[in-house]
């Protein structure tokens, strides 16, 4: 690895454990999945219901870590480490505060979401329960991001990797234990994730007091939870955007034929996969440029961020060339109904086309988080939702392929690319950068 640059050694030390992180979080599911699936199909169909709610929560929730990295990075960059705890306390309080105001709410609304997403009969009540019991879990899910951020932004991304794989542990002992011993079923399953999520906080909160000394020992001054809030509003148009992008095409595909939406979920599941690799890349840049940008290091927080983007791209290439090469065995590992291979190979190919401006778009946002400018991030996903949805109906009415829709989202996917590139060379091409992402 000689090749690398002292640079590019900072922003890969730290991609690493990010990238096992991002493949561990998603384990609580596909343990329950796997234990639930023994179980029988109507509770799996619940699990499944429950699941694409929890998940909107936690995407949802995501400024939690990603606006206290910046925070912390930022003060700590500036050498303001008062400013650092404070940082963190005040999003244990944030954390602590939505968790338990999401506790009633969830439980409250469930059986209204499971009917919105059309559960109905045996599928519907097991999806009610599992929520029901989930619901006592929120306040660890949000302790846990919030901890995440405070660990990232002290440049520590392997505690909370430790931490939430053995938590995914202890999950799936207990689960077996609950749902096949005890013959709990779907409650087992969702008791064992609440257990597991109340573990992975406690050990992240007791390890991170060390960084923030009493975590919860003062209430936030009115106003210090401003900025961490404020982020949230605008990460929150962020993801919904990029979501009701990706459900739209989802939508679009069922209306089209069941070969349509098999092809299509083949090419989302392999794009949800890459994508781990070139989010992981642009993680880091979310603390180093916070830190370089609070010590005023302007020239440092472009040179990491132009190698930010020249690392995902290189990542990028390689697995567009892959996927492009193996277009036609990709569908094969997935189905072996040769129509949905058929119609899924076109769609592949160009999955890999847009993985390349995609590792742009991927590190820009990083780097726009590590800069504070959530609101230009909240605008740009809303912009580009409106610029894609109007080809939507075009392409339900020509009757369009996953091959055509994904033409259309590699298009979606370069505007945000060459968007994101050059706002980030502007905020940090000017003299004036910490008030621009302001």
């Amino acid at each position: 690895m000689s090749f690398l640059g002292d640079t590019d050694r900072r922003i890969l030390k730290l991609a690493v454990p990010a990238l096992g992180a991002l493949a561990v979080e998603p384990l609580y599911v596909a343990v329950d999945t796997a234990m639930i699936g023994r179980v029988g199909t109507s509770e799996l169909a619940g699990l499944a219901l429950a699941a694409a709610v929890l998940s909107l929560l936690v995407a949802g929730a995501n400024f939690l870590t990603y606006g206290t990295t910046q925070q912390v990075a930022r003060a700590l960059g500036a050498t303001d480490a008062p400013a650092a705890d404070r940082a963190g306390r005040t999003a244990m309080w944030v954390a602590l505060s939505v968790g338990v105001t999401a506790v009633p709410i969830l439980f409250l609304v469930r059986g209204t979401l499971v009917d919105l997403l059309g559960g109905t009969g045996t599928s519907a009540g097991h999806a009610s329960t599992y929520l029901g019991i989930s619901a006592l879990g929120l306040p660890a899910v949000m302790l846990v991001l919030a901890s995440q951020g405070v660990f990232r932004g002290h440049s520590d991304y392997r505690t909370p990797l430790w931490i939430l794989l053995g938590s995914n542990v202890a999950n799936a002992v207990i689960e077996w234990v609950l749902v096949f011993t005890l013959d709990l079923s779907v409650a087992g399953s969702a008791w064992s994730t609440v257990i597991a999520q109340w573990g992975a906080a406690v050990a992240l909160l007791s390890l991170q007091r060390r960084r923030v000394g009493r975590l919860l020992g003062s209430r936030p001054r009115t106003g210090e939870a401003a900025p961490l809030l404020t982020a949230g509003r605008h990460l929150f148009l962020r993801v919904a955007g990029i979501l009701v992008v990706l459900t739209g095409s989802t939508s679009l595909m069922a209306r089209q034929s069941d070969a349509a939406l098999a092809a299509h979920q083949v090419v989302m599941a392999m794009f949800i996969l890459l994508a781990l690799i070139l989010d992981a890349l642009a993680m880091p840049a979310q603390t180093l440029v916070a830190e370089a940008e609070g010590a005023g290091r302007v020239d440092e927080g472009l040179s990491i961020s132009r190698r930010t983007e020249v690392l995902s791209c290189g990542s990028g290439a390689s697995l567009a060339i892959l996927l492009i090469a193996g277009a036609g065995l990709v569908p094969r590992l997935f189905t072996t109904d040769l129509t949905v291979v058929d119609q899924a190979r076109g769609a592949v190919m160009l999955l890999g086309v847009l993985l390349i401006p995609g590792a742009i778009a991927f590190a820009g946002d990083g780097i726009l988080i590590g800069l504070g400018d959530y609101r230009f991030l909240g605008r740009l996903s809303l912009a580009t939702l409106a610029a894609v949805s109007p080809l939507y109906p075009l392409l339900s009415r020509l009757d369009a392929g996953p091959t055509a829709l994904w033409a259309c989202l590699t298009g979606w996917m370069a505007l945000r690319a060459v968007t994101v590139h050059l706002r980030y060379r502007s905020l940090l091409g000017t003299s004036h950068a910490s008030e621009a992402t302001r």
